[in-house]
């Protein structure tokens, strides 16, 4: 174990993750709707900034886990909380911190009743988001992952729209029902393992072949309705309409990227022969994903349901890159996963702020406003352009990087790839031409304001970073390339020696 973990002295790690929840116990005596709000900015203001500091102490030439804590937790049943982060969870990490601090900015004036349970929420759901990335040991990990749909549940369920019940029960039995599965896999993985829920033990292991698709099958249905991938993808609509603008942008920025991680971490180490196995499935539906959910996308006249099945079609993209198993595919997906979660939260955040103002998100209420908020719809060009991966917007580097790879796998699978790219441009471009411009019957919109100065303040920062993986990617791929690296060459390895490996490759 030592050898695989970094300590660095200062348990910056258990501060990043305790830190929200120590606020939200902060904000249970407070009064006052604004003192709550600026209690929760600050809280969460700090975590972004002390993710920066990981940034800075990141040692990109080890594929080791850093900032590494371990301590016993329930020492009968060899229950640790043990921690750490490497290149592949370090971003996913960073981003939760920095997208908190907006989603309280997000929720000022949007959120008017019960701010104080809400911003509570919030916090809650941060400690939860940022310790699923980080944990090491498989109790700790399933507990988290856990918690973090009753916050959010109550955040859709409470504050969300018409059919918010509908939408919160059927996001919390979806997800719940997959996670039923993971725990069965965790539990024999216990047991075959000599009572340990270390995870990277577990990893490479020959646990022999029928096992192993019992397990990739457990950890794919809690994985693939977490992404959510084609066909377990029908609680996201439901979910991402009702939701509450912060509650859209948490969905697709963090908790969407939770199976796709869970994918890299655990799919591909812990049960590589069953992975080649079932590979050429996951990719089709992968395929299946990005050209439905672009379809889809195309059909909608409400923007949140438009932008919430693109994050279907996006999300396929990230799975076709993590099973095309080589170096460009794993670095595109993970870079697309940040990319997202950049790019589809602000478009939350966009749509958020338009119905804010016209208390509608069908785009015949929006068109023409670009006449009158033209600071909006620079914000939202910029952020459109990104959705459909425009050269020199950080989404054009990960899709970039995802289709190479799959060429380099399959010709046939990224020529199957590409209609998803045109559409997801058709549907963007529509959305924009709409609100920027609209046709000759516009409704008036002579009354709506452009954004205010807390609203600019909130979406700068993603602009930011669409121009800066965009134009300079080469720092977010360097931090990781080593654990991506080791990933394949621990893969190729245990292909190598593989009895089952060998006879799934030459059936193929």
């Amino acid at each position: 174990m030592d050898q695989l973990l970094i300590n660095q002295g200062f348990p910056l790690l258990s501060t990043l993750i305790f830190l929200p929840l120590a606020g939200a116990f902060v904000l249970l005596p407070m009064r006052g709707d604004e003192a709550c709000r600026y209690a929760s900015l600050a809280f969460t203001s700090i975590v972004a900034l002390l993710s920066l500091v990981l940034v800075a102490g990141f040692d990109t030439s080890t594929a080791a886990f850093q900032f590494a804590e371990t301590h016993v937790w329930v020492a009968p049943l060899n229950i640790n909380y043990t921690i750490g982060i490497d290149g592949i969870s370090i971003l996913l990490v960073v981003m939760t911190a920095l997208i908190m601090p907006f989603c309280v900015l997000a929720s000022w004036s949007y959120i008017k009743v019960r701010v104080k349970p809400f911003m509570i929420c919030l916090l809650v759901m941060e400690t939860a988001m940022i310790g699923v990335f980080v944990a090491l040991d498989f109790v700790l990990f399933y507990i988290l992952w856990e918690a973090m749909l009753i916050p959010m549940y109550l955040i859709i369920g409470i504050w969300g729209g018409p059919r918010k019940i509908y939408a919160s029960i059927k996001f919390f039995l979806y997800t719940l029902a997959g996670s039923i599965l993971l725990l069965v896999a965790i539990i024999w993985l216990y047991w075959k393992n000599s009572y340990s829920f270390f995870i990277p033990e577990m990893m490479w292991q020959p646990y022999g072949l029928l096992p192993q698709v019992l397990v990739f099958i457990a950890f794919f249905i809690a994985f693939a309705v977490k992404v959510p991938m084609f066909p377990f993808h029908t609680w996201l609509p439901a979910a991402h309409v009702e939701a509450p603008t912060a509650g859209s942008v948490i969905l697709a920025s963090i908790l969407l990227k939770m199976g796709t991680y869970g994918f890299v971490r655990f799919a591909l180490p812990i049960v590589p022969d069953a992975t080649l196995l079932l590979l050429p499935y996951v990719l089709w539906l992968s395929i299946a994903g990005i050209i439905y959910g672009g379809l889809t996308a195309l059909a909608q006249q409400d923007m949140k349901k438009l932008i919430a099945y693109s994050s279907v079609g996006h999300m396929g993209f990230v799975t076709l890159g993590i099973f095309v198993l080589n170096k460009q595919g794993i670095e595109g997906a993970i870079l697309q996963m940040i990319n997202h979660g950049v790019t589809t939260g602000a478009l939350f955040l966009c749509v958020g702020m338009i119905y804010e103002r016209t208390h509608s998100r069908e785009l015949s209420d929006a068109t023409g406003v670009g006449k009158y908020m033209p600071i909006f719809v620079t914000f939202l060009a910029f952020f459109s352009l990104s959705s459909f991966g425009f050269p020199g917007t950080n989404s054009f580097v990960g899709e970039f990087l995802v289709l190479a790879g799959t060429f380099e796998f399959d010709v046939t699978l990224g020529l199957a790839a590409i209609p998803g790219a045109v559409i997801a441009a058709a549907y963007m471009l529509r959305m924009l031409q709409k609100v920027i411009w609209g046709g000759v019957d516009n409704p008036d919109q002579s009354w709506i304001t452009d954004l205010n100065s807390r609203e600019i303040i909130t979406l700068a920062p993603f602009l930011l970073f669409v121009l800066w993986i965009g134009l300079s990617p080469g720092p977010f791929m360097e931090m990781m390339d080593m654990s991506v690296t080791e990933l394949l060459s621990q893969f190729n390895a245990y292909k190598a020696q593989s009895v089952a490996a060998a006879e799934i490759l030459v059936g193929r």
